[in-house]
Parts: C-alpha cells; structure tokens; sequence
C-alpha cells in the first residue's frame, strides 16, 4: 500500500481496499500511505485513498498530519487538495505542539498561510515554545517579503497581535529587536488602527 501510495497508483490502491486492506497501515515511522502520498505530491494516490476510507487526521512519529507535511513543503496544490477531502488545518501537530499554520508562518510560507487561514485554522495557537503563528513569522522569519506577506495576511485575518513570548516580548518588541523595519510598521499600523 505505501509503494502503490509512493508511486500514484491508484488502481493498486483501489484493488487493495476492495481486498479489504488497511488504508492506515503504518511503516517503521509511523507513516500511513496518505502520509506517503502527500510527501510524494502523488494526487491520484491521495484522491483513491479519500475515497477508500483512509483517515486523513492521522499523525506519524514526529506527530505530522497530512496537512501539516505539505504545508512544510510549500506544496499549496497538495494541500489545497487535502482540504478538499477533509483534512484539517485544525490540528495540534508536531513535537512543539503546534499547528500547520505555525509551521507555515515560520517557514514564510505566504500561500500556504492563507490557504490554512481561509480553512479556519487557530490564528493564535500557541505552542509548547510559547509561540504563535505571529512570534514565528517574526522569529524564526527572515524579515523578508515572504514572511512579511505572512505577516500581514495573519494580521488581516486578525490574528491576537498581542500574545507575547515566554519572556513577555510582544511580536512588535520582537520585530523591533531584530531591525525589521516593514514588519514593525505593519504591527504599529495594524495596532493603531485596532484602537480605534
């Protein structure tokens, strides 16, 4: 099931389940054939296995979920398609204790975000480091025009812009202490006008 998942090949897929095998077996990482599926972008693998039943909220060893993988990947088509299906943007993911959305915001993945936004994932999850989507766009970003337009689609979405750090450093005190002047601008404007 994991080769046929591997390589798209959905007809194996098909042959398989009607055989009645496990849709969510799992491999030596804990990985189910969707989890294959979405690593290899294989979309007729990951549609044959929908329809066969497979639970597309199932988290492998390193507590990924099928959403989460290819929102780390920046793989929107795939992710778009999970969503599709009825994969979630909602779930609690990863050994931080995090959510897909915060995976994307650290990586800057800008699409990725508002794709996990429009499905309704939790704007401010905060996770086992104390972070949120926010912090992470700012900390572990680049300050660069991905993690920027991730920023301002999280604020536009309304995310809590006032959630602070372990240390209380709200994400305007973050974005300040690491010189990235568009970031702070957005915040400064974004909490202005949210006074008003």
């Amino acid at each position: 099931m994991h080769g046929a998942a591997l390589k798209g090949d959905a007809r194996t897929i098909h042959t398989m389940s009607a055989a009645k095998a496990d849709l969510n077996v799992r491999d030596s990482h804990g990985r189910t054939p969707l989890h294959v599926a979405t690593f290899a972008r294989s979309h007729d693998a990951i549609r044959a296995l929908a329809a066969a039943g497979a639970d597309l909220h199932l988290l492998e060893n390193d507590r990924y979920d099928c959403s989460t993988i290819a929102a780390v990947a920046d793989d929107e088509e795939t992710l778009r398609l999970l969503l599709s299906l009825g994969a979630s943007g909602r779930l609690v993911t990863s050994r931080y204790d995090g959510t897909a959305l915060i995976a994307a915001a650290h990586l800057g993945h800008d699409g990725v975000v508002r794709q996990l936004i429009a499905a309704g994932a939790p704007l401010d999850h905060v996770n086992n480091l104390h972070w949120t989507a926010v912090i992470e766009a700012i900390v572990l970003g680049d300050g660069g025009r991905r993690h920027q337009e991730t920023l301002h689609a999280l604020i536009s979405a309304g995310a809590n812009l006032q959630l602070a750090d372990r240390q209380g450093n709200t994400p305007l005190a973050l974005a300040r202490a690491r010189g990235y002047r568009e970031m702070v601008a957005m915040l400064e404007q974004a909490l202005t006008s949210r006074r008003h």
